[in-house]
């Protein structure tokens, strides 16, 4: 990968060395990615239906939805009003 790119420039061992330390690192970092994915999709399964919900709102994404599930949950009766909850996301108007 890393190594092809730079095929046919004089590289020394130490420095081969360190570029494939780095490939080993993005390799690993990938697959660490790629487990938290999935963990999060099973978390997040008994939420599909407030997920899908959300996605209907205009520029809301999956991923958009599932951040704002996690960061308010699904239990609104905590925000006696859209306004307090607007505000406490900090999505409401001011002039500063």
């Amino acid at each position: 990968m890393i190594l092809d790119s730079i095929n046919g420039t004089d590289l020394t061992p130490v420095q081969k060395s360190r570029i494939e330390l780095v490939n080993d690192h993005i390799k690993q970092l990938s697959s660490n990615i790629q487990r938290l994915d999935k963990l999060i999709d099973l978390m997040i399964e008994p939420y599909e239906d407030y997920i899908s919900f959300l996605c209907q709102i205009p520029g809301v994404s999956r991923n958009s939805a599932i951040t704002i599930l996690s960061e308010i949950g699904v239990d609104m009766n905590q925000f006696t009003s859209t306004r307090r909850l607007t505000s406490w996301a900090g999505l409401t108007p001011s002039s500063n």
